[in-house]
């Protein structure tokens, strides 16, 4: 089920090389933006069309600062689940997010003057690192380690030593530091004219959080916001990990937020970090399809329907430990390790996951939303960094050989540092039967992994992955039996694009060839308008957004190249992981040594 045209350009690093040596996440931070229509609270990934791009200069030239602002929506897993006051309520808050705290003032202060009238009290939702003094603040609830969700009765909680006091309820509650994840913290924010930019944080307790390091190192690919009637709304993430040429990759993002507005569909592509993107392709896949069923693409663009997804019957870690609670379902609790090893000195988990399964069943449809985790996206970075001086050659390099790129993938599989493998119990024992290459940690959707299950006996399907430590967040998994079904798509070009300078820039973004619309700025920015087809009665549908492109990122220049580590990283299995550990470990130290 593929649109005729233009899915597969036979060029290097198209598909098939997602997620090479160092690059798949090359330097990207991390946090999942998830079900942003899941509550009522503003939400700050959206850009009100009233405001177009006088505010938007602003907001995206000071982009590298607001990537401390936004949705944080990821609970990362301990390692165990510690016990706590159970929850009387559960509900959900948009999550403004702030690291470093006096930039980020200066920040609100900047967009205050730009901004009349946007500030507005909200609840941001902050691990403890981001919080240094939480006896100042008004704190209105928590997130515990487990997960749970407590708000605090007014006028919130106190603080008495390590232990934090509240009523909840009216009833007396009490819970030490070390046991919340996330404080709920009542501040002043800004209001829809906020930009998306998303913090990286690890679970706390006996792990320390990374998001002033992340927040101040992020690298990205562009950002996508679709048009849904009110306002533009971030909905894409596009080629993450192609930062050369030789990398470059197509890429399939269903555009959940987009509406037809009007007779056309509408997206906006900015440049929110400090790298250079360029564009080959974007094109709109406008699926229909019978009621009922989804329409999800795999990493090749093929197009799979889902009629009845199956969920996890179970989901245990090598500990024993249940990771149902994280793993059932597409939502905000995202399970993620720290780079630390275990007391056994390991840097690599093995999740063994437990599906229903027709005995007659000879192929399965595996559900996974997961992507590139916290730590690993910062370490992508450092590693490539490792090449000093001789970076450019290396990126020539890549640009030019295929078995150069050959050789990146097959090392990625085999440390499974940012493509995982996915492996079936069968007869003979464990057996790979596909993989998962990592995405941008910014939103995490749902993708098919095809997978041949003829030689699973009886009436349960076991699969296992095996992620290092601090590499992958891991949100939802499920498995769907169904047939595929028929499905109509109309490939749709755009019809007008222009940039933040009033330059036509359609030509750029027709086809796959040797043309780029190329943002070299932070701040850059273009809408692209598509005619709508439409719509077909008693029928559902999906769009898909196909774009094709890479990005280059601004490294420092010189510099002597550690070729020690690198070869170590390369060669040596699990080298990889420990690097990430032990910058992890320094970080740690160096956080401490500064409190």
């Amino acid at each position: 089920m593929e649109p005729s045209s233009r899915i597969h350009p036979d060029q290097p690093g198209n598909g098939r090389l997602v997620g090479a040596l160092f690059l798949q996440q090359a330097g990207r931070a991390a946090a999942l933006n998830q079900r942003r229509q899941a509550s009522g609270e503003d939400d700050t990934s959206r850009l009100p069309e009233s405001r177009r791009f006088r505010s938007n200069q602003l907001r995206l030239w000071l982009s590298a600062i607001v990537f401390n602002l936004g949705n944080l929506r990821r609970r990362p897993a301990l390692p165990k689940r510690i016990g706590t006051a159970s929850s009387p309520s559960l509900f959900s808050y948009r999550r403004l997010t702030v690291t470093k705290r006096s930039i980020a003032m200066l920040l609100l202060l900047g967009m205050a003057l730009y901004f009349t009238g946007c500030h507005q009290r909200t609840v941001q939702h902050l691990t403890p690192p981001q919080v240094p003094h939480p006896e100042t603040e008004e704190i209105v609830g928590i997130t515990t380690a487990t997960g749970e969700d407590l708000k605090f009765d007014p006028p919130g909680a106190s603080l008495k030593g390590d232990t934090l006091n509240a009523t909840v309820n009216k009833a007396p509650f009490q819970i030490p530091l070390s046991q919340v994840q996330r404080f709920w913290v009542m501040r002043q924010g800004i209001s829809k004219a906020r930009t998306i930019g998303l913090v990286a944080a690890v679970a706390v307790g006996t792990v320390a959080v990374i998001a002033a390091v992340v927040a101040t190192t992020k690298q990205s690919c562009p950002f996508v916001y679709s048009w849904d009637g009110k306002q533009f709304v971030f909905d894409a993430e596009p080629y993450g990990g192609a930062i050369s040429r030789g990398l470059e990759k197509d890429d399939y993002s269903q555009l959940e937020h987009l509406r037809m507005d009007n007779g056309l569909y509408r997206l906006k592509i900015t440049n929110e970090v400090d790298e250079t993107q360029l564009t080959n392709l974007m094109e709109l896949w406008v699926v229909d399809h019978h009621v009922g069923t989804r329409v999800v693409a795999d990493t090749q663009g093929k197009l799979h329907t889902l009629e009845a997804p199956q969920s996890l019957v179970s989901a245990r870690d090598q500990g024993g430990h249940d990771l149902m609670p994280w793993l059932r379902a597409t939502d905000r609790v995202i399970w993620e390790q720290p780079a630390v090893a275990d007391s056994r000195g390991n840097l690599q988990d093995e999740i063994v996951m437990t599906f229903p399964k027709p005995k007659d069943a000879t192929h399965v449809k595996l559900v996974a939303n997961a992507a590139t985790g916290l730590w690993g996206s910062y370490m992508i970075k450092k590693m490539v960094e490792l090449r000093g001086r001789d970076v450019g050659a290396w990126y020539r390099l890549i640009d030019e050989s295929p078995a150069a790129r050959d050789q990146l993938f097959a090392w990625e599989l085999k440390e499974q540092l940012y493509a995982l493998k996915i492996y079936v119990e069968e007869p003979t024992g464990w057996e790979v039967r596909g993989f998962l290459p990592g995405t941008g940690p910014f939103i995490s959707k749902d993708r098919i992994v095809p997978l041949d299950v003829s030689r699973v006996r009886g009436n349960q399907l076991r699969i296992s992955i095996r992620p290092p430590a601090g590499f992958w967040a891991l949100n939802s998994f499920a498995v769907d039996y169904s047939a595929e079904q028929p499905v109509i798509v109309k490939t749709v070009a755009p019809f007008a694009a222009r940039d933040s300078h009033d330059k036509d820039v359609l030509q750029e973004l027709l086809a796959g060839d040797d043309r780029y619309y190329e943002m070299p700025n932070m701040g850059d920015w273009a809408d692209i308008s598509f005619p709508a087809p439409a719509r077909r009665s008693g029928m559902d549908r999906t769009v898909i957004l196909h774009s094709r492109g890479y990005y280059r990122l601004h490294l420092p220049e010189g510099g002597e190249p550690d070729l020690a580590t690198l070869d170590a990283i390369t060669n040596v299995s699990g080298a990889g992981a420990r690097f990430a550990a032990n910058r992890f470990a320094e970080w740690q130290a160096a956080r401490r040594e500064g409190q």
